[in-house]
């Protein structure tokens, strides 16, 4: 709960007024990595599986899996998704596909959960389709990079 908890000057959790907040402005930045072997990935990178499939399937992945984030957690505010952008890159080092995952939303709070949800949802579906090449692959890292409005204020984390 780190991410969604702020502390003031006093030690007190600060908490943010929905009403201060522009609903437009209220956007979470999400990202996962999915580790895969030489294999998978100069076939990734050489055309054989596209990156411009994968983050398509990726896209299409995370913005259903957002869509439906109050289905899942029956306690969550109602939520409206107004947009989300998905990236993509390849890490040539790490063997990694790193996906990112930019949801903006509008109603009472819940805007973190929708883009960790959309970039998880993201992260197995590019899971699934590396499965078919390599057995060995790890989704590992998934972590809210900042949030802008809602019930717990404002958040960003620097990257590791």
């Amino acid at each position: 709960m780190n991410d969604f908890t702020h502390f003031n000057a006093q030690g007190r959790a600060k908490m943010v007024d929905v009403g201060e907040k522009d609903p437009s402005q209220r956007q979470a930045v999400a990202a996962a990595q999915v580790l895969v072997g030489r294999q998978t990935f100069e076939r990734i990178r050489s055309g054989g599986m596209k990156k411009g499939d994968v983050l398509t399937v990726a896209q299409v992945a995370g913005i259903m899996g957002a869509k439906h984030t109050s289905d899942l957690i029956p306690m969550c505010h109602p939520v409206a998704v107004n947009g989300i952008d998905m990236d993509l890159w390849l890490d040539e080092e790490q063997c990694s596909v790193e996906i990112r995952a930019t949801v903006s939303c509008s109603g009472r709070t819940g805007v973190e959960m929708e883009a960790l949800t959309a970039v998880s949802t993201a992260a197995l579906t590019v899971y699934d389709m590396c499965k078919a090449i390599q057995k060995d692959i790890v989704i590992s890292n998934i972590r809210l990079l900042r949030k802008i409005g809602g019930v717990h204020g404002d958040f960003e984390r620097e990257e590791a």
